[in-house]
């Protein structure tokens, strides 16, 4: 039987925050097979990996930073929170970690297969593939994963983050904290599990073709300079920008996206989000388009996007099965820069999804960059939120 729990404490200082951390968990004698941790940039992640080692020596452990806190069952936690998710099942459970280096997809393949090797499961396919990373290789990382798994199982996860995009995200593995690392988790549990990754927006109408690029910059669109018809697109909202400029809270509730497919007549995207306008009228996103994809202008609504979260726990928990009380609980992942564009209104994603979820233990965890299962393929993407439903 698969058993979750979580708990999360708030404190500004690392070492309080462990004390009383200690506190909650000694009397409740939990032995993980997994553990992931997410806490606020500010703490010191040495102490909470040196804390976590000594307290569970033998669960795998991973996780990392998240932009202005976390989220549980019990609502949204701040910049000050720790938080765990601890898996109590008789599965197998892996994980391995190093720094990306200067072949992310290389490094990938490799921890995918000391990750499946410290769990005694070398040779074997996973129920699911959990990954956190120092953004920037997302669709590297996922092409080194897909050499071994291909796409037979999901790869779930998302890009750590900082609380003003300062770079100050961190990665937690078994051999302590990275500021540039590659996390990877293989889950193998007893128990069957249920995923799902969506958006929260929808088509605003316009569409072009890439018709140039350089790395993650759309240099063109149906030939002409990207960011000016990107900024027609979306009503002139980033006028004083086309020189060049950041333009990351202008366009986050007006992404782009590529066609990720249809199934059952309803069209998914992969969202892209915008960065920057370079000097040269380019548009730096955070994703790889490749030239000839179309994309789309989407948008986005506030109050949707804060309840979407819920849909997408109840999409995963339906992969289960009609009964929910064989529900054990979840592991989310929402958007980072969606939470900030939020505002008072991110109080409603934590609502949202316990209600899916029949209040069973849930964390999650707010990242600048997703990657999960859309349709039949892994991918990376922008404003995304992924659920990972376990059961009993």
């Amino acid at each position: 039987m698969t058993r979750l729990h979580v708990h999360s404490v708030s404190h500004g200082d690392t070492e309080t925050a462990l004390g009383l951390l200690d506190a909650e968990l000694a009397p409740n004698g939990i032995v993980p097979g997994m553990l992931f941790a997410f806490y606020g940039c500010g703490h010191d992640d040495r102490m909470l990996h040196q804390y976590l080692s000594a307290r569970f020596p033998h669960a795998a452990r991973m996780g990392g930073s998240s932009s202005g806190g976390l989220m549980t069952q019990d609502g949204l936690k701040g910049s000050n929170a720790i938080g765990l998710l601890m898996i109590e099942d008789d599965g197998d459970f892996g994980v391995a970690a190093a720094p990306l280096g200067p072949d992310p997809a290389h490094t990938a393949e490799q921890l995918l297969l000391k990750a499946l090797a410290s769990c005694g499961c070398s040779g074997e396919l996973p129920e699911l593939i959990w990954i956190y990373q120092s953004p920037g290789s997302e669709e590297a990382v996922i092409e080194g994963l897909r050499r071994v798994v291909g796409d037979r199982c999901p790869i779930v996860g998302g890009s750590s983050a900082d609380d003003d995009v300062s770079g100050r995200w961190r990665q937690l593995g078994p051999d302590g904290p990275m500021g540039d690392g590659l996390v990877v988790g293989v889950l193998l549990p007893s128990s069957p599990l249920g995923y799902a990754f969506q958006g929260g927006y929808e088509p605003a109408g316009h569409s072009g073709v890439v018709t140039a690029r350089a790395g993650r910059d759309i240099l063109q669109i149906d030939g002409n300079p990207a960011a000016a018809v990107y900024n027609d697109w979306i009503g002139g909202r980033i006028d004083a920008q086309l020189s060049g400029g950041a333009v990351l809270a202008q366009t986050t509730m007006f992404p782009l996206a590529t066609d990720g497919g249809r199934a059952d007549g309803v069209s998914h995207y992969r969202l892209i989000h915008p960065e920057m306008v370079t000097a040269t009228g380019g548009l730096r996103t955070f994703c790889n388009v490749d030239i000839g994809a179309r994309v789309y202008a989407m948008k986005g609504d506030r109050r949707r996007l804060a309840d979407r979260a819920g849909g997408v726990a109840e999409q995963a928990a339906h992969m289960l099965a009609a009964d929910r009380s064989r529900i054990a609980g979840a592991l989310v992942v929402f958007c980072g820069a969606c939470k900030l564009a939020l505002g008072e209104e991110v109080e409603r994603v934590s609502v949202a999804v316990a209600n899916q979820l029949a209040d069973t233990p849930f964390i999650g965890c707010f990242t600048f960059g997703e990657q999960g299962r859309m349709l039949d393929r892994n991918v990376h993407g922008n404003l995304m939120i992924s659920a990972v439903v376990f059961s009993r």
